[in-house]
């Protein structure tokens, strides 16, 4: 079981409100992603529910239990940090092992979970080593080792990616989503990366200024943005977003289109333009277009374009995708 349950959470230090009442249900064996700006909350959040912080009012259930003035260590969680917090003059048996041996747990069963734990995780060839031997990705794994040993109730990760360069990043990513379905524990996980909560997350929270903006799986997210932060926040590159009266409609404040869903032509469209900037990325071609209509907007088209600054170009946009928000910056569903 791993199931968690927040009510009411606030967190100040001084005058400072850094969470805002904060109200999540997370059911057993879900993997949700905590994301949002530098500063919204969500490493803070974290903590609250590992019990490294105080919340300064509201519940915390795990499994039913209220566990806000538990002690971390009995909370029934096991927590992975970007720094990976390994022991250096110890090896990455005894780094692994190293909680299940101050719980008092029993050398042959400290063994079998440390094995286990290393098979799963392509660590046996390693075990003797210390940190400092490792790679990047492997001492991440090794931490990660750490917390599969305990057999917790959630697991939490705080940016464990972060520190990874971009190979191992998605190497590491595809292990982690692996490590989910074969554990099918909770993880609760938290990342400024919005890839990575796409590819990984049964359910995002988005978060913005200590309040919790939308939770969703990822594509109702993208496809059904509640505001203009949440459709801005989610999805690369970034939303377009154009005035309502530019574009005739008098009941939105502004019009969403996302990159993907406007399509070029020299010859005729919607929008004129002048190219301003073009990025060559191989699979993708991101025109950047100055328009008459619509302003500066992004344009991701498929495969490679032959597309160079200067150019006058069309750009009509895909009626169907746009997305209306109202002067208070909600999305228009009717």
């Amino acid at each position: 079981m791993g199931s968690l349950q927040l009510t009411s959470i606030r967190k100040a230090f001084g005058d400072h409100e850094v969470l805002k009442g904060i109200d999540l249900t997370v059911e057993d064996g879900e993997f949700v992603i905590f994301v949002g700006p530098s500063g919204c909350g969500k490493s803070t959040l974290l903590r609250v529910i590992a019990g490294l912080e105080d919340a300064t009012s509201g519940s915390i259930r795990i499994d039913g239990r209220e566990v806000a003035t538990v002690p971390p260590a009995k909370r029934g969680i096991a927590m992975v940090f970007q720094s990976y917090a390994l022991y250096p003059h110890l090896t990455v048996k005894e780094n692994m092992g190293l909680g299940l041996k101050q719980a008092g747990a029993p050398k042959a069963e400290i063994e079998e979970k440390v094995s286990k734990a290393a098979s799963m995780l392509s660590l046996d060839a390693y075990l003797a080593r210390r940190p400092a031997e490792l790679s990047g990705g492997q001492r991440q794994r090794v931490a990660i080792g750490r917390a599969i040993v305990r057999e917790p109730s959630l697991f939490l990760f705080d940016e464990p990616l972060s520190n990874l360069d971009a190979a191992l990043r998605v190497q590491t990513r595809l292990e982690i989503a692996g490590l989910h379905r074969r554990l099918k524990a909770t993880m609760i996980y938290v990342t400024h990366d919005q890839v990575e909560a796409m590819t990984l997350a049964d359910k995002i929270v988005v978060l913005n200024a200590g309040a919790i903006e939308q939770v969703g799986s990822p594509m109702e997210l993208y496809n059904h943005p509640a505001n203009t932060f949440v459709a801005g926040f989610i999805g690369s590159p970034q939303m377009n977003f154009i005035p309502g009266d530019r574009l005739g409609d008098r009941e939105a404040k502004t019009i969403g289109i996302r990159p993907e869903h406007i399509v070029l032509s020299r010859e005729s469209g919607d929008w004129k333009g002048k190219v301003i900037h073009v990025e060559h990325l191989g699979a993708d071609t991101i025109v950047y277009l100055e328009t008459e209509l619509a302003g500066l907007i992004t344009v991701r088209l498929f495969g490679e374009h032959r597309y160079q600054p200067d150019d006058i170009v069309f750009a009509t946009p895909d009626e169907a995708s746009r997305h209306r928000f109202d002067g208070n910056d909600r999305a228009i569903t009717r």
